[in-house]
């Protein structure tokens, strides 16, 4: 498989949540979609390439548990990312 740029690579499942949804590419047609990825990318990476800073990536779930920004994605990993959460 190649990622981005021919580079091998990764593809990852994304759910983004609230006010995250905006980040979603235009040819994403549901509530999640896949994103390719460079082999070895981060949460931060893709982060990154979503165009959302840290700040608004409250919570990121891959393969189910809660990961730091340096986790290094695997092949087929389901990412989902929640904003902040308010409430009162």
């Amino acid at each position: 498989m190649t990622g981005v740029i021919g580079l091998p690579g990764i593809l990852v499942r994304v759910k983004l949540f609230a006010s995250l949804r905006r980040h979603r590419p235009a040819s994403a047609a549901g509530p999640d979609f896949v994103q390719s990825l460079t082999s070895g990318s981060t949460v931060e990476a893709l982060l990154e390439q979503l165009g959302i800073n840290g700040a608004e990536a409250a919570i990121v779930l891959a393969g189910g548990e809660r990961r730091d920004p340096g986790y290094p994605l695997k092949d087929g990993d389901e990412v989902a990312i929640f904003p902040p959460m308010g409430g009162g």
